[in-house]
Formats: structure tokens, sequence, C-alpha cells
């Protein structure tokens, strides 16, 4: 590499070139860099099973932990094994290079050295074989972060950071830029613009004219509320006097401060952050405290929350709560605590099956993944078993960062309630889980009265004098033989097994009552329970536990510790080496949290404006919002990114202002209509000239909110506890299987009013999704969500003009309009009105009478009797103890008191033919589509 190839590599990395950054006293060796960077990961991955004091079986006790055991040679070679500086006589390549016939190393031939593997060792040995200690390991894998040079006379002249990637894949780690160009005469309103009719100008690209004003209000409506605009507010935005600019800005300041504004982009939030109420797997068991994270979220959304601010308190919560105690209200340290359960969001269990060291690291790799996502744009679960093969993160960075999480651990920790969180329902919802409970308990006492029964039947057959094998102890009479259940049916044994699983759940599922936060705290790592009740958090966090020292993971397996790593951040972010982390276990992600927010980092602002431009256009100015690595698609407008970013910053972190800044443009408010859209696709394929805006369907929430909100059935009360709509109940009874059972049958809140509320507020359960808003694309919560797909399936025919759910809000819509108009064609324009914010056609008007006409007819010859809901539901399975059949029957009390929304037989043939068109209506391309 030439000397201004290695400078621009530096540049790239906004670090500072040269051979001894690392503050050691004597610049590293070849010999010690290869052996860093090269040797000892070969020794760890591919000889450390057969050859380390941490073998369960060392081979002809040859070591490699150290230079002194390598060179003694073992049983077989003696001190020819290596001999430092003579690559003749050292038998080892001969061995590596599998030519030593019967000594072949590895053995296996798929697990054989590559030919660049084999250079580096000879290479290695030919420069002395050094063995350098962890500080000047540790300094190596720095000086490798910044682009330093490793020759070796096998040709490997590639530097770490260079050798997959070209230095324009490197645009993320660059320092953001600040100088632009002056805006031209045409755009002088938005800097936002003059970088897209610069390209557009370039292109030789006419963009589309400005939207009307009733489109405009029903796309800026649904883009930050979710929700369509009323009839009064379009009719007020299309007659307001001002200017169209000023205009909307009116409109986007209002909508800003709209309490739904948060809760619409608090769900965009928990699609990256992977929100869910259960922990997925076997168990799937709730957590019923999560919700209190989801209103944080769009409290936070409502109150503008600097960013900064906002991930600080994700990252580290619980810290800031312990380490400013004492200027903290106890308000301002619950919601800290609070806040930090963003670390414990995804999928997780532990149970009495599990093994505890991996169901630690499967949290560690995740959370390290995760934030690398969610905040720097970069996925690091790739680094975990190796370097990453196109980015600048090497496998040292996943677990120095992984380090910052070592010791966090689990809690639910008891606070008070917030004053503005909302806890109505609460006695409603508490009631018919004292009722599901009850029922168990009765339950399990029956079968503990059967056992206790068949126990004292025991002992009569045998002659004894004892009812229990509690008194038989008691006596000093062994009676091993009796079984620990003594149960004997089938029916007996499985219906305890579900007893007792559901006992645990059941129990667990009262916190949702209580103000107690889903949250973590740092100290040693303690020896988990079952994760079937609350975790609680100790006394002393430092005590009763081991404290986790991280080291690099040979294959990323958790028994496989080789390199100890410290806390750490990505080396290739600039600045990245000033991190001081604190010696003692907490505290080391306050330290990381304000690493990510530093307006310095070149990740964090980057990734945020472009998930709120992605939001907004549909698509990121960098394609994949989670993504910045060269696997990702790069910039169409760098500069415009890097503007934004430094517009973000500058102004205090502040998304509701990023929102104006993006909105009030005329790439915002353009038509989805170009003059020429031929000519448009021949010059722009791709679709990233920003020429038109693109519409785009509704996402499965909206599409929900929507329809409740115009047949006016819409609850919009803020927070509180999740909320069960109505499902189909062929899914909703369907038996579902949790580890060595069944789960709860799904039954919705018996009061409409609680069911119809928005759908950021549905209970979501990892293993039973809502059908209807699974069918529209809603993602799972296993991995973060960049952006949703839209797919087009016939599923989703069904779902809206067949099912339940679009069927019912037709009704209420069709009610609502009769109630509120006088004649028909006020009915039709009504109807228009609520679902497109238009008035209909003359040719639309009559039409839709029409149909209205034909769809009388048919409904007066139909009859409608009112819908029985079930009761209790019997489950058949087979018990595992007898491998015979049983049943049981579970009660669903909530249908006991269960109010239908408004049924066909509730009204007349007319009603219900006008139901028809509003279903018409709501499944048209203007209602499910914004453009």
């Amino acid at each position: 590499m030439s000397c201004k190839a290695f400078r621009l590599v530096c540049l790239l990395l906004g670090l500072m070139s040269g051979w001894n950054s690392t503050g050691l006293a004597e610049a590293p060796s070849v010999g010690e860099k290869l052996f860093a960077l090269k040797v000892q990961p070969i020794f760890q991955e591919k000889c450390a099973g057969c050859h380390s004091e941490s073998a369960d079986s060392i081979e002809s006790g040859f070591l490699l932990d150290t230079r002194e055991q390598l060179l003694a040679g073992g049983d077989s070679w003696g001190d020819s094994v290596v001999v430092p500086g003579e690559i003749e006589d050292s038998y080892l390549l001969g061995m590596l290079s599998r030519e030593e016939e019967g000594f072949e190393m590895p053995p296996k031939e798929a697990e054989k050295l590559t030919e660049e593997e084999v250079w580096a060792i000879r290479d290695w040995i030919q420069e002395g074989a050094p063995w350098p200690d962890d500080e000047r390991i540790a300094g190596i894998y720095r000086d490798f972060a910044e682009g330093v040079v490793v020759q070796t006379s096998g040709g490997l002249s590639e530097s770490w950071t260079n050798r997959k990637y070209d230095p324009e894949d490197l645009w993320a780690f660059q320092p953001i830029q600040t100088e632009f160009p002056e805006l031209s005469d045409a755009c002088k309103c938005s800097p936002v613009d003059s970088f897209i009719d610069q390209q557009l100008d370039e292109r030789g690209i006419l963009s589309a004219p400005r939207a009307s004003r009733q489109v405009l209000i029903r796309r800026a409506t649904f883009d930050l509320l979710g929700l369509p605009p009323t009839p009064a507010e379009v009719q007020e935005f299309v007659d307001d006097p001002r200017d169209d600019n000023e205009a909307f800005a009116a409109l986007v300041d209002r909508l800003l401060e709209s309490p739904h504004y948060g809760e619409q982009w608090g769900r965009h939030w928990l699609d990256v952050v992977r929100y869910a109420d259960s922990s997925g797997f076997a168990n799937d068991y709730e957590r019923p405290n999560a919700w209190r994270f989801r209103d944080y979220v769009v409290r936070a959304f409502n109150a503008d929350k600097p960013f900064d601010k906002f991930i600080q308190e994700q990252i580290a919560g619980d810290e800031l709560a312990e380490a400013n105690g004492d200027e903290l209200t106890q308000e301002q340290r619950t919601e800290l605590l609070v806040a930090s359960g963003f670390l414990r969001m995804g999928p997780w269990e532990h149970t009495g099956m599990s093994v505890a060291k991996v169901t630690r690291q499967l949290f560690l790799d995740d959370i390290t993944d995760t934030v690398g996502q969610v905040f720097l744009g970069q996925a690091l679960q790739c680094c975990r078993c190796h370097d990453h093969k196109f980015d600048p993160i090497p496998t040292r960075d996943f677990y120095s960062v992984q380090a910052v999480f070592a010791t966090t651990q689990f809690a639910e920790i008891e606070t008070e309630w917030l004053p503005d969180e909302n806890l109505a329902g609460m006695e409603e919802d508490k009631k018919y889980h004292r009722l599901r409970h009850a029922a168990n308990e009765k339950v399990l006492q029956e079968l503990h009265q059967k056992q206790a029964e068949y126990e004292a039947e025991w002992f009569r057959e045998r002659g004894m004098p004892y009812k229990t094998k509690a008194e038989a102890k008691k006596a000093g009479v062994a009676v091993d033989e009796l079984p620990n259940r003594t149960l004997k049916t089938a029916e007996e044994f499985g219906k305890e097994r579900i007893g007792r699983k559901w006992q645990h759940r059941f129990n667990w599922e009262f916190d949702r009552y209580k103000p107690f936060a889903y949250s973590t705290y740092s100290g040693v790592t303690r020896t988990p329970k079952s994760s079937y009740s609350r975790i609680p958090k100790p006394d002393n966090p430092s005590k009763g536990g081991e404290l986790e020292k991280t080291a690099i993971l040979g294959g990323g397996d958790p028994f496989s510790p080789t390199i100890p790593v410290q806390p750490g951040v990505l080396s290739a972010v600039p600045g990245a080496l000033e991190v001081s982390f604190p010696a003692s276990h907490s505290g080391r992600r306050t330290a990381f949290a304000q690493w990510v927010a530093d307006p310095e980092n070149t990740l964090t602002s980057r990734v945020l404006v472009n998930r709120i431009w992605a939001f907004h256009f549909g698509r990121g100015i960098a394609g994949n919002p989670n993504n910045f690595g060269t696997t990702g698609k790069k910039p169409t407008h760098p500069k415009l990114l890097d503007w934004l970013a430094t517009e973000f910053v500058s102004n205090g972190w502040s998304i509701k202002h990023l929102h104006r800044v993006i909105m009030n443009t005329d790439a915002y408010c353009r038509s989805t209509t170009h003059f020429h859209p031929e000519q448009l696709s021949s010059a722009d394929p791709s679709g990233t000239s920003y020429a038109v805006f693109l519409p785009r369907r509704l996402e499965a929430e909206e599409i929900r909110d929507a329809t409740l909100s115009v047949s006016g059935e819409l609850n919009p009360a803020l927070g509180g506890i999740p909320i069960r709509p109505d499902m189909n109940l062929e899914a909703a009874l369907q038996p579902r299987m949790i580890m060595g059972t069944f789960a709860p049958s799904y039954v919705p809140n018996p009061d409409p009013n609680d069911r119809n509320r928005r759908s950021i507020y549905i209970h979501k359960i990892r293993g039973h999704r809502i059908p209807f808003l699974e069918t529209f694309n809603q993602p799972g919560s296993e991995t973060s969500c960049e952006m949703r797909d839209q797919s087009n399936i016939t599923p989703q025919v069904f779902a809206m003009l067949n099912g339940q759910e679009a069927n019912d809000r037709a009704l209420a819509l069709a009610k609502r309009v009769l109630d509120e108009c006088d004649d028909e064609q006020q009915v039709v324009r009504q109807l228009f009105e609520l679902c497109f914010g238009r008035l209909p056609t003359d040719a639309e008007l009559q039409a839709t009478q029409q149909h209205w006409d034909q769809m009388n007819e048919l409904q007066k010859e139909l009859h409608f009797e009112p819908v029985e809901y079930p009761v209790e539901v019997v489950r058949e399975a087979v018990d595992e103890n007898t491998g015979e059949r049983f049943e049981f029957t579970e009660k669903l009390f909530a249908y006991q008191d269960y109010i239908p929304d408004l049924q066909p037989h509730q009204v007349d043939a007319r009603t219900r033919a006008l139901a028809d068109v509003c279903l018409v209506l709501l499944n048209s391309n203007e209602f499910v589509y914004v453009y």
C-alpha cells in the first residue's frame, strides 16, 4: 500500500495515522502484529479444542496456551515443532500444510487451514514467533482499526481496514459534512429542496406539481397521527385564506401538538426496538409490565424529548436513576427505570431445561447486535465469530461493545404509578383474570385432594398406618418407592400438568396491575431462575454472583473464551478511543450511551434522520435504515443526509423540528402524478429523484384505526394496559401449544369501548399474532424492523371483504351516517367525506345510490340471528405419562359479559344494504392508500 493510500484510509476513519498510536513504549513488530491479528485467532479456532488446558482431553501433551508450551512441543515432536526464525526446521508447518503424513493438523479435512492461514503462521515463525501480552495485543488491534499495514512475505500486504471494501463504502464513518452549496433562487424556502432540485436539474428531470390541499391534509394527518382527518378539518384547511406554504406549515404544527402524534411515531420506534408483551420461544411467557415501556415511548415522542436524552434513558436509564438518585423526583426515577426496559425487548426466556450460560449469552449477543442496528445503523451480529468481511468492525469491537452490557441484569423493580399513566380498565380486566385463576386453583385443589386419597390408599394396601409420605418420613419409615404424584388416569395427569403451568402464568400476570418497572440494573450475574415469575432486584447487586469478564468467544461459543476484552465502542468511529469506562460494574452503559449520543458520533444523527425521512417518503436517503455498512444501500443524497443530521443536532435533537424541516418542502408536497410518467420512468427508474411523491398503502394498524375512526367507534384514550380486540373465533380458540401443555385461549375485552382502542395498545403476543394485522404486513418482533414490507396477497382481500372486523366497521359506519344525515344524497356525501376527505362526483353519487338500492333488495330477503359466543372450550390432548388421550374444559369467562359490536340482526335491511356500500368504500384504493 502506498503512503497516499494509507493516509486516505486513516482520513476516512477520522483517525490519526501512525505506527505507534497505541501509546505503547515500543512500536509492535511485524511478527507481533501477525500473531495478534492472524496466528492467535487460528490457534484459538482450529487448535484449542485439543491443545489447550481448557480442553477435555489434551492430545500428545501439546499445548498452545503460551509460547513456552508451544516451543516445548509436547510428547511427539519436542522442541523441533517450532524453531523461531527457521521455517524449514519447524515441523508445525508441515503438519498444517498437510505434508506430514499421519500428522495432518487439524485432523479433519473440512477444518484444514487455508493457504493464506498457513502463510501467516509461516511468516510469524520467520519473524521469530513472538507472543505479545494482552496489553500489546489490544494496542495492535487499535492500530489495525487505524489502517496500519501488516507486510508478509507471502504477499499479504493488505490492511484489515481496506482489505475487503472500497473506501467509498466507509461513507458512514466519515465526519459529517458541514459545508453546503448556497440555495438556488428557486427554492430559498427550504434547503432540503435545494439538494433535491440540484439533482433533478443535473438529471434533466421536471418535478411534479404541488398536490391539492385535500390530498395534502390526508397525507400529513396519516403521516403524523396515523388517522384520517375529519371532514371539518379538511374543510378548514381547504378554506384557509393563507398561501399554501403558510397554511400547510400551520397544519403541520397543529398535528405535531396532537397527543395521537406520539402513538403513530411511537409505533414506528416500537417496530425498531421489537416491542412485545411476551417473551417468545417455547413458553411465550407474558411480560405483564412491558406496556409501561410502550407508554414511555409514546410520552417521549409527544413531549419531543431530545433524542440524545431518549438514547441515554433507554440504554442506561437504571444507571442514571441510581447515579442521580438524590437529584431526581420519584416520577423522574420511575421514568428512567421504565425506559431501560428497551434492553429487554428482545425474545428471551430461561427454563428449568435451559443452560444458564447459553441463555445469558443469547441475551448478550442479541442486545449487542440490536443496539448496533437501532442507534448506529450497524448490524454487529456477523462479527460474533469473525472480523466483519465488508465493514471496519473487528470481532474485538463486537465483544468490546458486549462487555458494556456484561453487567446488565434483569429485574422487575417496584415503583409508583406516574400521574399521567392510564390506569382505567384495570379492575374490569382483573375481574376476569381472577375468575380464570380461581377456576384453575379449583381444578388443582380437586387433584390435590384426589392425590391425597391415592396416597392414603397406597399406605392402606401395604398395611401401613400412615396417610401421607410426610407422615411416614416423620416416623422414620423409608417410602422412596411411593411416586411423587400418585395420580392414576390420563385426565388426572394431564389436568395437573396444565394446572401447574397455568398457576405460574396467572400468578405472574397479576403484576400487570401493579406499578413494577420491567427494567434492569448493573451488577454481578446470578444463576437465573425459570422465567415464569417476577425477577427481584437484589439488595446488594455486587454480591451473590459472578462479575462477568468478557472475552472473544471462539466461534461465538460461550464455552470457548479466548482473548479478554474491556468495555469499548466501535473503533472506526472518530473519537472512539477517547471514551472512558469506569472500572466498576456500574456506569458502563452510561458511558457508552454518552458516546452514542455524542454530536461528533458520525453514525447516530445520520441514522435517526434517515429513519424519519424513510417514514415520510417510504424509503430512506440511505436505503437500509438499520444498515449503514457496505451491504446496505448507499445514500442517494449524501449531502442532504449530512445537512439534516447537522440541522437535527443543532436544534437540540428535536424530532418535531425535523418533521417541520422535512414536511414543509416542495418535495413532500408534490403530487403523485407526473406530467410525463414515461419520461420520468426512463430518467429515474429507481424512483430516487423525489420528482413525485410516492403513494403508500396504509400500514396494518392504520387500516384498523382508520376504519374505527370513520365508523365513530374509536376510543381515543391514550396508554394503559394492553387491550384485546375481537379476533376471528377460529383463530382465537385454536389450540396454541406452549412447552408441555396448551396456552390459555385468546378472549377479547367484553366491553367494545375497551376493544376498539388504537392498535398500538393491542396485547402483542409473539406466539399468537392478530391475523388481520399480520395479513397486512405487521412485522414480527423477533428482529428489529427497519421498514415494513408491503405485499399484495389474496388473504388481504378476504380480510377486507369477508372478514368479521371489516364487516363490523362497515355496519357501524352505515348506522353512523344514517343517524347523522337527513336524506340519502346527504348520506352518500357524508360517506365520501369521511372515507376520502372529499365529496363524490355526480357519477359516483349516482352509482353509489344505485348500488345501495340493489343491495337493499337483496337484504330484504335475508334474516339474521344473534351470534352465540362460546363460554367454554373443550381441548383434547395426549398425556405424556400414560400415552392416553384426555379432555379438559377451559372456561371463557369474558364471554359471559361480552357486548358485541353492532350486529346485522339489530338493524333493518336498508342499513345493512348501506353497510355493503360502506364495505366497498373501505376496500377502495382511495381509502387504504395515501396519495
